[in-house]
């Protein structure tokens, strides 16, 4: 049985999808697309409780927006893709915000 996104509500399983968390708070949110994001904080980002697993990678203690250092409000945000987590760190869900609206990683220059 899998979550359910926490914009459009339709069923996301467990090699797929998004996972968003803010650690500190142990709060998490799960999406089924990218582009839930950007539309799910505009309205106010409503965390469930909860955290997620420690993603796979580097890099997560830099912003990846503006690549500063994060901090104690780090948000981050997996990809789930089969068996694989793609993380990348925030220095909070205003940044995440841009990010997305931007493509997120597969953004331009």
């Amino acid at each position: 049985m899998g979550e359910h996104c926490n914009w459009c509500g339709v069923e996301v399983e467990a090699g797929s999808g998004f996972r968003a968390a803010e650690p500190a708070g142990e709060r998490r949110a799960v999406f089924c697309r990218l582009e839930h994001v950007v539309p799910w904080i505009i309205q106010g980002a409503h965390w469930d409780p909860g955290t997620i697993g420690d993603p796979d990678g580097n890099g997560l203690g830099r912003c990846a927006q503006c690549a500063r250092a994060v901090g104690e409000d780090v948000v981050l945000l997996v990809r789930h893709r089969g068996e694989h987590r793609i993380g990348d760190a925030f220095c909070g869900p205003e940044h995440l915000l841009a990010w997305a609206k931007q493509g997120g990683r597969w953004r331009g220059p």
